[in-house]
């Protein structure tokens, strides 16, 4: 049986996440909009803000200032490549 609540890492390579989403989460969670919960495809949802707080390195590369744009980018995308996505 497979899992009810892949990770976001799982659905993009099954391509049911694409591109595009991934690009949205990543510029929700740099402008600081990780207080919603985005719907993925194929009625899926993610709390961002759970999925950033979860990976404790990730979240303190999003809070230091002194982090490049690129560093901060790479640490949304593997907090939210990891995070598990709930079944709506």
């Amino acid at each position: 049986m497979a899992d009810p609540n892949p990770t976001v890492g799982e659905l993009f390579k099954a391509n049911v996440v694409t591109h595009d989403d991934m690009n949205a989460l990543i510029d929700a969670v740099l402008a600081g909009r990780m207080n919603v919960r985005e719907e993925l495809a194929e009625g899926y949802i993610l709390d961002v803000a759970s999925a950033v707080k979860a990976n404790a390195f990730e979240a303190a590369v999003l809070r230091d200032k002194t982090s490049t744009t690129g560093a901060r980018r790479t640490a949304a995308r593997t907090a939210i490549l990891l995070a598990r996505a709930q079944k709506a």
